[in-house]
């Protein structure tokens, strides 16, 4: 009896175990759990900006632009005003001895319709003064400062010219002279460019061969006939300039001023007289000097 139990009773958990084998068999799986990932926030570049032209000083209306008036600024190309000069060498060279056209404050961008480039029309009428003329000169390496004289500079002429010697009138240090005709002349306008060659638009510099000077009708004659005389150089001028009652009087130098070899020998100084004065057996002799 006991025994028929215990097997009834086997029976019984076996039935049960493959029931609940067949419930987890027939039921669907739960999907494993998955973590939660937090990403970090994308990095954002920064945007891009541009460098522009502006006024390092106060800048009145008739400057002609130097680079040295001029500094490169970064701002966002968003902030950057309608017409403004983008910053590097093409720019600078563009402004190089453009006219002002408005007062500009420091600091504050230089636009195109604020200025008058030399290759504008209407330049030159527009840079020159009341009652003043334009006229050019040509130049070399040597007479134009080598090729260092901007429009703005004030320069002197100076002109040097060989006289023609006449027939055993002239010594050889009065052959050749050098005067200065014109002093604190304004330039108004130089040929000097820029060339950009290269990938990094690497400048090299051109040096003129003209010069346009702004002159009253009576300098712009003297000017004329100088060019037909000789060979005039360009003096530039300090900055600060001179005060008119210090500024030295126009004087001709000639060759022997420069070199004594033009002087030609030098004739001996005369011998200082003597007197032999005899007193009795004695004898004595007296220079006068």
């Amino acid at each position: 009896m006991f025994l028929r139990l215990l097997v009834v009773l086997s029976l019984l958990l076996s039935a049960t175990g493959l029931g609940i084998l067949g419930l987890q068999l027939l039921l669907p799986r739960g999907q494993p759990q998955q973590v939660a990932r937090v990403e970090a926030p994308p990095i954002v570049a920064p945007a891009p900006k541009v460098r522009m032209l502006v006024a390092v000083r106060p800048l009145s209306i008739g400057t002609l632009l130097k680079e040295d008036d001029m500094r490169e600024v970064e701002i966002a190309p968003e902030a950057l005003p309608d017409g403004a000069f983008i910053g590097g060498a093409e720019s600078l060279a563009e402004l190089r001895g453009a006219l002002l056209r408005r007062f500009v404050d420091p600091n504050q961008p230089i636009i195109r319709t604020d200025v008058l480039r030399p290759r504008d029309r209407g330049f030159l009428a527009a840079v020159l003064r009341p009652g003043t003329r334009a006229i050019s000169i040509a130049v070399d390496v040597v007479t134009g400062a080598s090729g260092l004289i901007w429009p703005g500079d004030e320069v002197d002429l100076i002109l040097t010219q060989t006289l023609q010697q006449q027939q055993g009138a002239e010594s050889p240090g009065r052959r050749v002279v050098g005067e200065t005709i014109l002093s604190a002349v304004r330039v108004i306008a130089v040929d000097q460019q820029i060339s950009h060659s290269g990938a990094d638009a690497s400048a090299s510099r051109v040096v003129a061969r003209t010069v346009t000077l702004e002159v009253n009708p009576e300098q712009a004659e003297r000017v004329a006939v100088a060019t037909q005389l000789g060979r005039i150089a360009l003096v530039v001028r300090s900055i600060e300039g001179v005060p008119e009652a210090s500024e030295p009087r126009p004087s001709l130098v000639f060759g022997s001023d420069v070199s004594s070899a033009l002087t030609g020998p030098q004739a001996p100084a005369p011998a200082a007289p003597r007197m032999r004065i005899i007193q009795g057996g004695t004898q004595q002799e007296v220079t006068f000097r």
